[in-house]
């Protein structure tokens, strides 16, 4: 067995929590030498962490750019408009959110938004249901000889257009994404699909 060469041991890098001293140390060396070759700032500013890690802490937290704060209603509007028609690209709605980073934006989805849409279409689907009408329940044996295999698919009917409000008033900026929303109604696009 070949014996281990000591001088090519991994350096060990800080993990977790950033100190105040650390992120005096970042910023500076970037607002001296600029935010690139990350691997080389996190070696020459003396800080004993990985270039991603400095990196991810100065993209989303000592950027002097990025807007602190809770999110307004204004762009909780425009994350649900632009979700609806970019889906989860973060850094993409991030781009028309002055100040917010694609991480804040994609942890305030998952956190705030999407359970509220998910309660919303829970109510919007108990409300469709007729109440005249008793429903017709059968034994499992019976359902799965005509076919339901038991998946617990639930079918949610949920009105898009009525939860998200695209009315005109208000726009905030927001002609872009009304053009684009538009391109779906033309009639030449539908009869393709």
């Amino acid at each position: 067995m070949a014996p281990k060469n000591e001088g090519s041991a991994k350096k060990v890098f800080n993990k977790g929590a950033w100190t105040a001293e650390e992120d005096r140390k970042l910023a500076q060396y970037i607002e001296i030498h600029g935010a690139k070759k990350w691997k080389a700032v996190a070696t020459k500013s003396g800080l004993n962490r990985c270039g991603k890690s400095c990196r991810l802490r100065w993209l989303n937290y000592l950027r002097p750019n990025i807007k602190r704060g809770n999110i307004s209603d204004e762009e909780e509007d425009l994350i649900l408009r632009l979700h609806k028609l970019l889906g989860n690209r973060w850094s993409l709605i991030a781009g028309r959110l002055p100040g917010r980073t694609d991480n804040e934006i994609k942890n305030y989805w998952n956190s705030h938004l999407s359970k509220k849409i998910n309660k919303k279409e829970k109510t919007t689907a108990i409300s469709t249901v007729p109440k005249t009408t008793p429903q017709k329940t059968m034994p499992i044996a019976e359902a799965e000889k005509e076919g339901s295999k038991g998946s617990g698919d639930i079918e949610v009917n949920f009105d898009v257009d009525e939860f998200f409000d695209f009315s005109s008033t208000g726009t905030y900026g927001l002609d872009w994404v009304n053009k684009f929303l538009e391109l779906d109604e033309e009639p030449c696009l539908t009869s393709k699909r």
